[in-house]
């Protein structure tokens, strides 16, 4: 079985692994940070809004089973593209909605992506494709955060929920089963 990656950042790193977490093809999600200029950051550096990254999820994937422009469409879906450096009460750079492409075809992939996912919205998408740059895994307590804490974490329950909701209603035929 072949895998891919694919690094999106559209908010809140709890709530992007959630729905992504649920994709039939999805091997992994990790929560981590990327496209910032200080080495090995920690989750308080970086809500800080001081070290450039952004929280972020790397995603493992079959691309058999689906594609990298598949999960775009489901990036796109899920969260607001068209809010610069802010997703709901979430506020600062580190809260971007940005594509980190691997290589130039997931760029050319990222860019379409967007151009397709603009006809759903009603202002100009504001996402970012952004160059290559150090993956940072995020603490240990932030990896799995929906299935082990967010359930009890009335942000994640506010949040979360209408994400998941997004996904079962526009992406039913790509969720996992069993």
């Amino acid at each position: 079985m072949t895998q891919e990656t694919a690094i999106f950042a559209g908010g809140c790193f709890w709530c992007t692994e959630a729905v992504f977490q649920g994709l039939a093809g999805v091997d992994k999600v990790e929560s981590g940070y990327i496209g910032g200029h200080v080495a090995e950051p920690t989750y308080k550096q970086v809500c800080g809004g001081d070290t450039g990254h952004a929280e972020a999820i790397r995603i493992t994937f079959d691309p058999a089973v689906l594609s990298y422009g598949d999960l775009l469409d489901v990036h796109f879906a899920t969260h607001d593209p068209t809010t610069l450096n802010r997703q709901g009460n979430d506020i600062g750079t580190q809260y971007r909605s940005a594509l980190f492409p691997l290589d130039a075809a997931q760029g050319e992939a990222a860019r379409a992506g967007i151009a397709r996912a603009q006809g759903d919205q009603s202002a100009p998408i504001v996402t970012t494709v952004e160059p290559p740059a150090t993956w940072y895994p995020a603490e240990d307590y932030h990896q799995n955060y929906w299935d082990s804490e967010g359930q009890r974490n009335p942000y994640c329950m506010a949040v979360i929920p209408p994400k998941l909701a997004k996904l079962r209603k526009g992406f039913a035929d790509r969720l996992r089963t069993g």
